[in-house]
């Protein structure tokens, strides 16, 4: 039996997909969105050295915060807000059952 929670994601075009997340196969946001088919592109294989996986985070779920890494790349990305992530950064626990993000505008939608 696994334990699978639930993660809401808004693509960029306002579309909203329900997804179950698996708990108990270390994935991460990115791969989660991959697998799913969603528009998330994760060109570097979830390394925090590019921002294609860029989420805002809509919901209140305590996320550990940001490394050294990861708010380096924020700070080279596009549209960045205060809720700003990078997906690949998302380890899936059951602590983020019910997360809501959405996918950041890609730098050629400005």
């Amino acid at each position: 039996m696994s334990n699978d929670i639930q993660i809401t994601l808004f693509d960029r075009q306002g579309g909203e997909h329900q997804l179950d997340a698996p708990t108990d196969m270390g994935l991460n946001l990115m791969e989660l969105c991959k697998a799913h088919e969603l528009p998330v592109k994760g060109t570097c294989g979830g390394m925090a050295l590019c921002s294609t996986c860029h989420v805002y985070v809509e919901s209140e779920h305590h996320l550990p915060e940001p490394s050294v890494e990861e708010e380096d790349m924020l700070d080279q990305a596009f549209f960045v807000k205060s809720n700003s992530r990078l997906g690949c950064q998302i380890k899936i626990s059951e602590s983020l059952d019910g997360l809501v993000v959405r996918l950041a505008p890609e730098d050629e939608e400005a």
